[in-house]
């Protein structure tokens, strides 16, 4: 499950594609496409490399204008989407 303390990555079993800023996704184990809006794309851009909540919601916060609190809670919903969908891999990090 994603939480704030989660790190985040996107699966290998996938293959997506650039489509004017939005992102279209194929999950290669069930044939399923999936389109993610421009936020959503930048998000997935994110995470083709492993990273914390913190991070993804930290270079969102410089690209777009948006209240920190209204990031964190779109971000995790679309991050427990994901997850639900098979297209990303989530560990959680140890909290200090």
């Amino acid at each position: 499950m994603v939480t704030g303390h989660s790190r985040v990555v996107a699966v290998k079993e996938q293959t997506s594609s650039d489509l004017a800023g939005e992102a279209v996704i194929l999950n290669l184990k069930s044939g399923t496409y999936y389109g993610l809006n421009t936020v959503g794309a930048s998000i997935w851009n994110l995470i083709q490399q492993p990273r914390t909540i913190s991070e993804i919601q930290d270079a969102l916060l410089v690209e777009y204008e948006v209240e920190p609190e209204q990031c964190d809670r779109e971000v995790l919903a679309i991050l427990q989407k994901l997850e639900t969908e098979g297209l990303i891999e989530v560990s959680d990090e140890a909290v200090a």
